[in-house]
């Protein structure tokens, strides 16, 4: 029962977080002690993760990069959230990587992020079939029994620990409030009363005192404020390029603010980006070096091109919203660009890039889960960061220059995705058998044969051989699923389907 099972995993998986974090702290502070937020021994964000690792990537358990990929990411995901929620929530951090290189919000590093995928690998691929045997060995109703007490034993513990922690937070903030009162001239003994009732509120009680001696930041929580001033700065910095505004229209640098050209540049932005993704991808995920191309001529996605103009258009008035609010945006829009470029594909040529029916939380075969989290954190490094950056760089084209370059590159565009439109044609008459009927096809036949067109477009397949409709997946004797995709514009049945 996959229910069951499942909630074994979060036990267990909580349990050995706990182990994990004692043996850290031993490493490090030369003692063992409970340094999580629950006083029984168990830490629910491993869990939490162990099980939506597991949900999403039980599908992909013979492909080691994507493992490492995908557990990296989601696990990365749940450990910010958790973070960024417990810190909104309860006014502490329950784990700070801000002294560390490299950290995002100091909810995370990359080092550890690199960590979390190494274990998510191990977790996915070894550890759950492992468990899963195991699991089967034990009477269905003791299993049951059992497993259901410790996650009741869990949630008590949870709740005891939030009402401590809320609780705890009112009596500091009153207090505050009762100090900030106190004028210059208020004797010795006053203050050192008032320090007094101050440490005795960590203190009071045996949870307290475990909850201060495993976060120290609830003494302090103006921590939050020094730790986030830098990452504020910047976000601070990037603003202005969406606020910046200048009263003399000549003193407006190239591209200046939301328009057609700066989209236009970041379309084959976005474009060439992903066709590196795409290769790289296909490098380490499939062991061999492969073109993935969307357009004939040159290392042009047009689907990554126009993600990046869809989420800039989207989500451009909205940069003044939380990371949480365009988190989730940047996952729904994104999300529902691929479906749309999926259909889109289907419907106009006939046939699919990507596939994605055997994953867990799939819509239709065309999204799922995991890529709309990855949709939602690109969304968010691209409004706060990518963005600006790529505004500015825009910007400092030299405007006489820029507009000669804009026109040529422009009809250079135009020209390629009418050459890739028409050699995919010729690749759908010629796999029909109908010869070329003028120079211009024969011209096409001659420099986009057969393969040629399987060198760029390497995961073309006809919607009739993939089992792909637009009501979703249907039976096939050979259906196609990838991990990846190729994003063309123009999409061709090959003779020799990839399995």
């Amino acid at each position: 029962m996959l229910i069951l099972n499942l909630l074994w995993y979060f036990v267990i998986f909580s349990f050995c977080g706990w182990v994990i974090n004692g043996i850290r702290t031993l490493f490090e502070e030369k003692r063992f002690y409970n340094k999580g937020f629950l006083a029984s021994p168990f830490c629910p964000s491993y869990g939490v993760g162990a099980v939506i690792c597991y949900l999403t990537l039980n599908h992909f358990q013979d492909n080691k990069f994507i493992l490492f990929f995908g557990s990296s990411v989601i696990l990365s995901l749940v450990v910010v959230l958790i973070g960024f929620f417990t810190e909104k929530a309860l006014g502490f951090k329950p784990w700070n990587f801000s002294d560390m290189k490299l950290n995002i919000g100091s909810y995370i590093t990359l080092p550890y992020s690199l960590l979390l995928g190494i274990m998510g690998t191990i977790l996915v691929g070894v550890l759950i079939p492992i468990l899963n045997s195991v699991i089967e060995l034990i009477p269905f109703l003791v299993s049951l029994i059992v497993v259901l007490s410790i996650c009741l034993l869990i949630l008590i513990d949870y709740v005891f620990a939030i009402i401590t922690t809320l609780r705890l937070q009112h009596r500091i903030k009153k207090l505050n409030g009762v100090s900030s009162l106190l004028g210059s001239d208020v004797p010795q003994e006053k203050i050192d009363e008032l320090e007094s009732n101050y440490n005795m509120l960590f203190t009071e009680n045996i949870l307290r005192r475990r909850l201060v001696s495993a976060f120290p930041e609830l003494k302090n929580t103006a921590y939050v404020k020094q730790i986030a001033a830098k990452l504020d700065e910047i976000k601070t910095d990037n603003m202005k390029e969406y606020t910046q505004v200048y009263e003399n229209k000549n003193d407006e640098p190239f591209a200046f603010g939301f328009c057609f050209t700066k989209l236009f540049y970041l379309f084959l932005f976005g474009s060439m980006l992903g066709t590196l993704f795409e290769t790289i991808w296909a490098l380490f995920a499939e062991g061999h070096f492969e073109i993935r191309v969307g357009m004939v001529y040159g290392p042009f996605i047009p689907v990554y091109g126009g993600g990046a103009c869809f989420l800039t258009a989207v989500l451009y008035k909205l940069y003044k919203l939380s990371d949480t609010l365009i988190f989730v945006i940047s996952a729904v829009v994104g999300a529902g660009f691929e479906y749309f470029c999926s259909w889109f594909q289907e419907t106009l040529f006939g046939t699919v890039s990507w596939d994605y029916s055997n994953t867990a939380f799939n819509l239709d075969g065309r999204t799922n889960l995991m890529y709309a989290l990855i949709w939602g954190f690109l969304g968010l490094v691209w409004v706060r960061y990518l963005y600006p950056w790529a505004s500015k760089l825009i910007e400092k084209i030299p405007k006489r220059a820029g507009s000669i370059i804009t026109t040529f590159l422009i009809i250079f565009m135009l020209f390629n995705a009418f050459m890739s439109v028409y050699a995919t044609y010729r690749w759908t008459q010629r796999d029909d058998g109908i010869p070329a009927s003028n120079s211009f096809e024969r011209y096409l036949d001659k420099h986009f044969d057969d393969d040629k067109m399987n060198f760029l477009f390497p995961h073309m397949q006809d919607v009739n051989e993939t089992g792909i409709t637009s009501q979703g997946l249907i039976s096939s004797e050979r259906p196609y699923e990838t991990s990846s995709s190729d994003y063309s514009l123009t999409t061709q049945p090959t003779t020799q389907p990839t399995e």
